[in-house]
């Protein structure tokens, strides 16, 4: 490990500042697409929301895999245990890369029919199957990056993402210009080309990324150990991976079935999601990386059998997370009519975006203490509990709540808001229950795996 020889006593503002601006640019990266392309056309802003909101699902399939890497790397670094970790760094590696291929091919040539299952709407249809056939088509780089960064992580190393988000944002603001506006115009290629731009920068991302772990990780990744592929090590990566993705691909779900909500609502009610969505991000941006940062700590620390210090470390770091978040969001909701007028200059958009942005600041308090906690009690091996939870929340509370408010009782994307923001609460609260009472605690994965 290069870069720290203790990465449990490194400061988390040293670790959190280059997650803090990766995290922003890594949303960027998509944002950027959804603002250029709001200038080229209003139907295409909706048929590329719906169509990330598939390719978004669909990468979780080899996050189970790349989150694992990241959760054991960890431990295994913080109990100076490192004969292991080659091998799991090119399982994973080549497990993902497999399957994102085969992902690749299902979004490559299903898109027109995952696109009917969204019920996306027929002016949306052509713009959002040229984006998925091109970004989709492709998606086997990001699964590449993905567990790079996760490798980069473990091991105390988070300003390599931050650099890689810099050149892949500049690339693809470059390109959509080129497609957009400038002398690539003439092509007409549109959302083509922004999904080309888009692409382009994934690829650049996964050479650079090759090069650093070449050049600056303590390890090695070579067909040798997998020659006879170590299916044991796999498994095991799957049981912690698969619980530590649960979580996350039942929320991408939910978020799918709410999509399809607002889908039969009206265009203004689909791209209000959108720009609020986007907007509404932006509030957390602080959360994730403090969250993240705090991870790591964790990791090392339970992996050296320090479990009060993970235990302060994370309270410590949710009150200022949540000091700031909120403030954050209560900003997004005082400016909600300059920031919303930067997209559109629909006022129904506006008018309602502002009463969504209101809502976003209760969804805050509780998103902030699910980031913050759960990240952490993944870190320290508690990989089940969250998943349990998560189901139960999102399903029983953001979804069936979200379709009586706002489809039966008729209160549109408000109703679906006010949902979601009841489920972060209640998710939040209990998360922090379950923290404080330190049942998290004796999960360490080390010595179950080694």
């Amino acid at each position: 490990m290069s870069e720290s020889t203790d990465i449990k006593n490194t400061s988390l503002f040293k670790l959190g500042w280059p997650i803090f601006i990766q995290a922003l640019l890594s949303m960027c990266l998509g944002y950027i697409d959804t603002l250029m392309i709001s200038s080229y056309s209003d139907t295409a802003v909706g048929g590329i929301g719906n169509a990330n909101q598939i390719i978004g699902f669909l990468t979780l399939a080899f996050s189970i895999i790349s989150s694992a890497t990241g959760v054991i790397a960890a431990q295994y670094l913080g109990a100076k245990l490192k004969d292991k970790l080659n091998e799991i760094y090119t399982v994973s590696l080549s497990f993902n890369l497999t399957l994102s291929v085969i992902i690749s091919a299902i979004i490559l040539f299903g898109n027109s029919y995952l696109l009917k299952c969204m019920k996306v709407r027929p002016s949306m249809l052509n713009d959002a199957g040229s984006y998925m056939k091109i970004v989709g088509g492709f998606l086997f780089l990001e699964a590449v990056f993905d567990t790079f960064s996760q490798i980069f992580r473990s091991n105390g190393m988070t300003r390599p993402g931050m650099v890689i988000s810099i050149v892949m944002n500049l690339t693809n603001i470059l390109g959509n210009y080129l497609f957009l506006f400038g002398p690539l115009k003439s092509f007409d290629m549109g959302v083509k080309g922004v999904a080309i731009s888009t692409t382009l920068s994934r690829f650049i991302a996964v050479i650079i990324s090759i090069i650093y772990f070449i050049k600056k990780i303590d390890g090695t990744i070579s067909i040798r150990y997998i020659m006879p592929f170590p299916f044991d090590v796999l498994k095991k990566l799957l049981k912690i991976g698969m619980p530590t993705a649960g979580e996350n691909i039942s929320y991408n779900i939910a978020q799918i079935i709410i999509l399809m909500f607002v889908n039969s609502l009206s265009t203004t009610a689909v791209n209000t999601k959108i720009y609020a969505s986007i907007l509404s991000n932006f509030a957390y941006l602080f959360s994730i990386s403090a969250a993240m940062a705090t991870s790591i700590v964790v990791g090392h620390s339970v992996g050296a059998n320090d479990y009060d210090y993970a235990y302060e470390k994370v309270l410590s770091t949710l009150k200022k997370s949540m000091a700031v978040s909120i403030s954050i969001a209560m900003i997004g909701f005082l400016i909600s009519n300059f920031t919303f007028g930067i997209f559109t200059n629909n006022q129904d958009i506006i008018c309602l975006g502002h009463r969504i942005m209101f809502i976003c600041i209760f969804l805050e308090i509780g998103r902030t203490a699910n980031l913050v906690i759960i990240n952490s009690m993944r870190a320290a091996g508690d990989v089940k509990f969250p998943t349990f939870l998560g189901m139960a929340s999102m399903w029983g509370i953001s979804v069936l709540l979200g379709y009586i408010f706002g489809i039966v009782m008729e209160y549109g994307l408000v109703g679906i808001w006010i949902a979601m923001a009841l489920d972060e609460i209640v998710r939040g609260v209990i998360v922090f229950i379950r923290w404080m009472k330190g049942s998290w605690r004796g999960k360490r994965i080390v010595e179950k795996i080694k």
